[in-house]
């Protein structure tokens, strides 16, 4: 299993977690570790395996029963920040995606997906933390016109300095802590300060929202490659 991105799905739809299964088996870098119908069910895995075999990315439905998507993922960021999400779903509106960005989420996939994009997400979710679409775009301009939704999406946004723009402008650019310390002639771990300090500032979760917040106040063009 060594190199292979370590995924675990939850849907309460056995076809559907079968299917996705089934769709990723000739993929020799990625495995798909677990398979949970539950919420309940993936916590109690998570809680219970040994850290070297946690998974990367979680894929998770929001429409499941007692335990929601959105409930789960709330669960899962608050114990384990690290792990990354992509979200299924049927529906496919601007309100759920903004909800799901601001909870941290690394990208969102609607059901009907082919391969190509499944397989591509999954990739880029691993490598750079996050995968927007072409139409996850054009919802995000969406929130760039509408004050109110904007707002809902940062709701704790103070001023940055210019020092963190600079330092939000090398994060939009997939730069390390360690990459931007030597752009900036800084320590990491003065980085890593910056890096919380914007966090915080703009009540984002983890660097998704940091990338959001860029785009919608063009500290970074929208037409980056998610």
């Amino acid at each position: 299993m060594s190199g292979k991105i370590k995924l675990v799905l939850v849907d309460d739809e056995q076809l559907i977690l079968e299917g996705i299964k089934m769709l990723l088996s000739a993929q020799t870098n990625i495995s798909v570790d677990f398979a949970a119908t539950s919420g309940k069910e993936i916590l109690e895995h998570l809680g219970k395996i040994d850290p070297a075999d946690f998974p990367d990315i979680a894929m998770i439905d929001v429409q499941m029963q007692p335990m929601d998507g959105f409930e789960l993922v709330e669960i899962l960021k608050k114990n384990y920040p690290t792990l990354k999400i992509i979200i299924l779903s049927s529906h496919y509106k601007s309100s759920v995606l903004g909800y799901m960005i601001k909870l941290g989420v690394s990208a969102f996939l609607p059901k009907n997906s082919d391969k190509k994009t499944f397989i591509e997400a999954i990739e880029a979710v691993d490598q750079n933390g996050m995968y927007f679409t072409k139409e996850d775009h054009e919802m995000l301009l969406s929130y760039m016109n509408t004050p109110s939704r904007k707002k809902s999406l940062f709701e704790n946004e103070e001023t940055l300095t210019n020092r963190e723009i600079d330092v939000v402008k090398l994060i939009c650019q997939e730069k390390t802590n360690q990459e931007i310390a030597d752009v900036l002639f800084l320590s990491p771990r003065t980085v890593e300060s910056h890096r919380q300090r914007i966090l915080d500032k703009i009540g984002a979760k983890n660097t998704v929202g940091i990338v959001i917040y860029a785009v919608i106040n063009n500290i970074h063009s929208v037409s980056i490659k998610l």
